[in-house]
């Protein structure tokens, strides 16, 4: 039992609506924070919200609201909160002087009642900011749906009792668990530093002069705090880490340039919010057992995989990691090498999830991280998947009529509908056919080698010979046929 408690952690969600935060749009954000929970292998089993003009500068929510969630978590009823407050009304008579009605002093056996009932109350506060008892707890953890500065959450985890994270911590654990490839888990732990440095100054101010380390001759001086000596440890980690990234980005440079020289591919993008369908789009198009999982961020690297089956042009696909509202600047800039993939695409295939009642703030989120990176200019396809997760037939149809007067072009469809895939992949090949051209290209005897990469990345229409060679008329993009043309007009006066 003690094994299974570890592996599900218990978590209670808390949340503010401020006055500018629509009821929609709130409870879609509670209900994200409790999916991210989801995906962190958390168990909700609570939730406790508040609507304030603004956050509680102490601890973040309101005090009745803590002071609820408190007796929440540590498994309190109504009851105590009554035992809370009695005795704080019992100090005022402690001292030992007179009351009103009686002129004496207390007796022996009053003055020990009241001893005993201060020594209560003290216990009790005691216990009101101790941790909350793990094997009596009803939750383990908190998850804020804001970013909380470390005062707010460090006043917040002492009341309530338990381990507080705020949204942005709960994303980068995501991303930390999730990561694969060395330059993911780098990017991550970047920016994990990045925020915990703050932190390390607030626990600093609790530690106080015991966190100093001795220096000079015979130990004197005021040397360095330990928290001084964590932090710089934390920004020579940052340093190495950014130079490893800055080689792994050279590195890639490279790789896709001989790529583009090689093969002169097209390319698309998948990009669009976290948990939109992407992998399982990517899985339909290309035939490649890319990771689907029903989780927030299944996938954070890169997956590149020819588009199936094979067209003219040549396509590879991207299946990018996916974004999310309030994603940490930090995590954006450091993603940025990541989602190059998107800059360099061709054509962007901007995945919505259209059985979201709020895509819109899905489109709107996609929209501004993609101006961030710098992919404004490039094309994009607006394809609304899960169409089939909308309701019935009825509702599923009156949806799509909806979708087609909003966002006319765009491609309503069901990634896993046969129909659906198809129609996607007939608008990819067809924005890629727009420039082709028809060349007729002369292939010697003595160069049939070269009829593999031809026809891999031709379409030939047709083909006659005579003593010479072969006369092949095919169809591809400019740039392509005129390296083709180059290559055979090199072989051919060598």
């Amino acid at each position: 039992m003690q094994e299974l408690n570890e592996k599900t952690k218990r978590a209670v969600v808390a949340a503010v609506q401020l006055p500018d935060i629509s009821d929609v749009e709130f409870e879609a954000s509670v209900s994200e924070l409790c999916q991210l929970a989801k995906t962190l292998g958390f168990e909700v089993v609570g939730s406790f919200t508040q609507r304030r003009a603004k956050v509680d500068p102490v601890a973040y929510l309101g005090v009745g609201k803590r002071d609820e969630m408190r007796r929440f978590v540590r498994n309190q009823g109504d009851a105590d909160q009554a035992a809370d407050s009695a005795p704080e009304e019992d100090f005022d008579d402690v001292a030992g002087a007179p009351s009103d009605h009686d002129a004496a002093y207390p007796t022996r056996e009053q003055r020990a009642a009241l001893i005993s009932a201060q020594r209560e109350a003290t216990a009790a506060k005691e216990a009101a900011t101790a941790p909350a008892d793990p094997l009596t707890r009803r939750a383990d953890i908190v998850l804020v749906d804001h970013e909380l500065s470390p005062s707010r959450a460090r006043n917040l985890e002492k009341e309530i009792g338990c381990e507080v994270m705020d949204r942005t911590m709960v994303i980068l654990e995501i991303f930390h668990r999730h990561a694969r490839t060395r330059a993911a888990r780098a990017q991550v732990e970047i920016v994990r530093l990045a925020y915990m440095a703050p932190r390390l100054r607030e626990a600093a101010k609790l530690a106080g002069p015991q966190g100093r380390q001795r220096s000079g001759a015979g130990g004197r001086g005021a040397g360095e705090s330990r928290g001084e000596l964590d932090r710089r440890k934390i920004r020579d980690r940052i340093a190495e880490l950014q130079k490893e990234l800055e080689s792994i980005d050279a590195e890639r440079q490279t790789q896709r340039s001989r790529r583009q020289e090689r093969d002169g591919l097209a390319r698309v993008a998948l990009v669009g919010y976290t948990n939109a369908g992407k992998s399982t789009l990517m899985r339909a198009l290309t035939g490649s057992e890319v990771l689907i999982e029903d989780k927030l961020f299944a996938t954070l690297d890169t997956t590149v995989r020819a588009l199936h089956p094979d067209s003219v042009p040549r396509i590879l696909v991207s299946d990018t990691v996916g974004f999310i509202k309030n994603l940490p600047h930090g995590l954006v800039a450091s993603f940025k090498s990541t989602l190059e993939e998107a800059l360099e695409a061709g054509l962007l295939l901007q995945v919505i999830d259209a059985s979201d009642p709020g895509f819109e703030r899905q489109l709107y989120v996609t929209e501004a991280v993609l101006d961030e990176i710098g992919a404004r200019q490039v094309p994009r396809l607006l394809v609304f998947n899960k169409i089939d997760r909308v309701g019935e037939e009825s509702e599923q149809a009156a949806k799509e009529a909806q979708l087609r007067v909003q966002y006319p072009g765009s491609l309503i469809v069901s990634a896993r509908s046969a129909e659906g895939v198809a129609c996607i992949r007939e608008a990819i090949v067809g924005h890629f056919q727009r420039g082709v051209v028809d060349a007729e290209l002369f292939l010697p005897w003595s160069k049939q080698q070269m009829r593999g990469e031809i026809f891999a990345s031709c379409e030939v229409i047709s083909e006659r010979a005579d003593e010479q060679g072969a006369y092949l008329r095919v169809r591809a993009e400019p740039g392509r046929v005129a390296r083709l043309q180059d290559m055979l007009a090199a072989t051919h006066s060598a």
